[in-house]
Formats: structure tokens, C-alpha cells, sequence
């Protein structure tokens, strides 16, 4: 497979923004790179893209094609679907270590592997719903930032273990770094920090997405992938692994992926320090309804309604509720196990009776609405907009469709 502008996935990057025709046409840009011409385009510079949900919910595993896309830096020639060449790919292991050493791709691909799935998310996934107050700065993502991935590598814990690679006292933070390099000169590189004690079990280094190398386009060929945790933690391009008592001072760590700790008013721009915001790291509980689509068409009689809920995988997602009256009364639904702990919940009900009652005479609904529960009592705020945050991460509120029958 060719990458962009016919240079092959093992050369040089010809950014398609240098194209006019490409500039013009986001469904030839989106085919250039490999993805399905159905996406949403964002940007053609680093190559964002989001799944529309009626593609999103075709699927349990969501194929390469239709997989977001986010990028915060671009390596080289990486904007493709094919595999990134692991010849010669190596990965730093340094900081609080003994030894610190450097691993070979070929050694990585020899220690035991393991597969997980989980639901990759972007940390703004559902920005746009926070415009219905205020709104915030970056990309405006509704629902498609987001896709279920089954992941193969070797786990953190293994790596350790079977290279006899010891932790130092006062080892508290894993902080990973990519190839790619800064979006400009003399800014800070990408890199990001997470809690070593939460991540020493479950963080993964993957070289597979859904039974392939991973896509160049999508971190290969190795990617930091922490089930649970927001897409901007899973690291691409993995090339260093940073042990140390203290988190990344990078600005993209210690000032961008950051939410407040407390309600700030909708279009405030406070100052953004340690004490006041936390980072983007695990997952809110979340639910979505994605049949029937928002405004979409039914014949009048028994509708069937289907969605997923997902959280940070940590406890079980216990029950989902859904309303037909724009939240004033609510019934369970009945709810499929996951993939994994760290995936989706299918749900899905058919209402037979009832249903007439709640269409107006205009053959519209009231806001049928869906929210979910875990074992610990957590769910997602009526509205959303309670956590508004000047850069819009980390929207989990109920979500709801109108829906229009014939």
C-alpha cells in the first residue's frame, strides 16, 4: 500500500496539506491514507479523523479503516495504514532502573505476549456537546473519537520480569515518549505520565491492532497502550520508558491534558497549576444510544433501542437505565457482558407497549435518554456542561437522541 502522495510507507512524509486537490477534497485525503472516505476529517495536517456512529456501531471490534484518528505530533512517513518498518526499532528503558538498557523490537517479540480489548477513547471525545454552554478550545469531536481495539503485546510487568530489569525505590511515575518529534522548533516534545503503581500490571507494549501490526497511523510499530485510560496516554511510537519519583513536566502533560479539580463557570479560562487540575488519565462511566441516530426516521410501532456503556474497566458496569420521557422516569435495560473489563456493554431493548404514548402529535418524542451504573453507585451527570473545562476533556454526560416517526 502506497502512502501519501505515492511515497511508500517506509519513506519520507509528504504532508497532503501541500496538495490543494487534497486540501479541497477531504474523501481523497481520507483514501490516500487508508481510511474509510466516510470519516469526518478535522485535520489534515497531523491527520485527524472521526468515525461517524452510524459506522462506528456496525462493528464489535472496530476495524483499521474506521478507527480515529488523533494525533498531537506526526512521525515521519506514519500517516499511513500500513506497518511502520520495526526494523532497527529500538526502546529506551531509563530513570529509576537497574540496569537501564535499551530493547531490541526483536527481543519484545520473543517475551510472552497478551491480548486485551479494550475502548480506546480520545480525552476530548464528546467536546462538542460542552458548546451547548460554553465553548471550549481543540477539536470539536462528538461521538467518533473513539473504538473498540483488540490489543497484542507484551505486558510492562513482563518486560521487567523476563529482561531482569529491576525498579529503583522512589519509582512512582511511568512517563513514555514517542520518535515523533515536536510540532515545532523549540517546543516541548510529547510526552506523558501515569501513576507506575496502577499501570505495572495492565500497561501493555503493543506491536498488534485486531490481529495485525499496528498501523503506522495508529502508534506502530510499538505503542504504549494502557487499557482504561484516555487515548492521549497510549503513547505512540514508543520509544522510551522514564521510571522516576516525578511526572513529566512537559507542557502536554503538566498544562494541556489537565481538567479542575473543581466547577469552574462555563467560558472562564482559569490559570492551570498542579494543585487545581488533575490529568486526563482514567476513564468516566459512559453510555451512548446509537440505534436509533439522533433524529433518525421509524415506522410507527415496537422500536428497538441499542447502545454501549463503558468505563475505566477498575468495576463492573452493574446496570444501564434508559428513559423514553426526556429523563423524567427510568427502566433497566438489559445488558451484555464485554469483551473484557476494560470494554464496551452492549445493551439493546425492544419496546412493544408504551411506546404510542410518549410520540407527539407531531411524530416527534420526547429526549430518549440513557445512562449507566457501576457497582460502586457511579453514573453520568444529567448534564454534562457541570464539568465544563476550557479545553472540553473528559464529557461523560447522559446521553440522548429525538427521534421522528413516520
Amino acid at each position: 500500500m502506497l502512502g501519501l502522495g505515492g511515497i511508500s510507507a517506509v519513506g519520507p512524509m509528504v504532508p497532503l496539506t501541500t496538495s490543494p486537490s487534497f486540501a479541497q477534497d477531504p474523501q481523497r485525503y481520507l483514501t490516500a491514507v487508508g481510511k474509510d472516505p466516510r470519516l469526518i476529517l478535522h485535520d489534515s495536517v497531523t491527520g485527524v479523523a472521526e468515525t461517524p456512529l452510524r459506522l462506528l456501531r456496525e462493528h464489535r471490534l472496530t476495524p483499521k479503516e474506521l478507527l480515529f484518528v488523533r494525533n498531537n505530533q506526526v512521525l515521519p512517513g506514519s500517516l499511513t495504514l500500513s506497518p511502520y518498518p520495526s526494523d532497527g526499532w529500538e526502546l529506551e528503558v531509563t530513570g529509576l532502573v537497574r540496569p537501564a538498557r535499551t530493547i531490541s523490537f526483536p527481543e519484545l517479540a520473543r517475551l510472552k505476549q497478551t491480548e486485551v480489548v479494550a475502548v480506546l477513547q480520545c480525552a476530548g471525545n464528546g467536546r462538542a456537546f460542552y458548546a451547548r454552554t460554553a465553548l471550549t478550545k481543540g477539536t470539536q469531536w462528538q461521538y467518533g473519537g473513539m473504538g473498540q481495539v483488540r490489543w497484542k503485546g507484551v505486558r510492562l510487568k513482563q518486560v521487567l520480569n523476563s529482561l531482569r530489569i529491576f525498579l529503583e525505590p522512589g519509582a512512582q511515575f511511568l512517563t513514555a515518549e514517542g520518535r515523533d518529534s515536536p510540532a515545532s522548533p523549540g517546543a516541548d516534545d510529547y510526552e506523558q505520565s501515569v501513576p507506575l503503581a496502577d499501570v505495572l500490571n495492565s500497561a501493555l507494549l503493543a506491536t498488534h491492532m485486531n490481529g495485525e501490526p499496528i498501523p503506522a497511523i495508529h502508534g506502530g510499530p510499538v505503542r504504549l497502550v494502557l487499557p482504561g485510560y484516555y487515548g492521549s496516554m497510549n503513547v505512540k511510537w514508543l520509544s522510551r520508558l522514564r521510571f522516576g519519583n516525578e511526572a513529566s513536566t512537559s507542557r502536554h502533560h503538566a498544562q494541556r491534558y489537565r481538567t479542575f479539580r473543581e466547577r469552574i463557570e462555563p467560558g472562564a479560562a482559569p490559570e492551570v497549576t498542579a494543585e487545581t487540575t488533575v490529568p486526563t488519565w482514567r476513564q468516566k462511566i459512559k453510555s451512548i444510544v446509537w440505534t436509533p441516530l439522533d433524529g433518525e426516521r421509524r415506522f410507527p410501532g415496537p422500536i428497538t433501542f441499542s447502545g454501549v456503556a463503558w468505563n475505566d474497566g477498575r468495576t463492573k458496569i452493574v446496570a444501564v437505565e434508559l428513559s423514553m420521557d426526556g429523563g423524567d422516569t427510568w427502566r433497566r435495560v438489559p445488558v451484555d457482558n464485554p469483551l473484557s473489563q476494560f470494554g464496551w456493554y452492549p445493551w439493546r431493548a425492544t419496546f412493544w407497549n408504551r411506546w404510542n404514548q410518549h410520540v407527539r402529535p407531531d411524530g416527534t418524542v420526547r429526549e430518549v435518554r440513557v445512562r449507566a451504573f457501576d457497582a460502586l453507585g457511579r453514573s453520568q451527570p444529567d448534564d454534562g456542561s457541570v464539568h465544563w473545562n476550557p479545553s472540553g476533556y473528559e464529557w461523560f454526560g447522559v446521553d440522548g437522541v429525538n427521534v421522528l416517526m413516520f
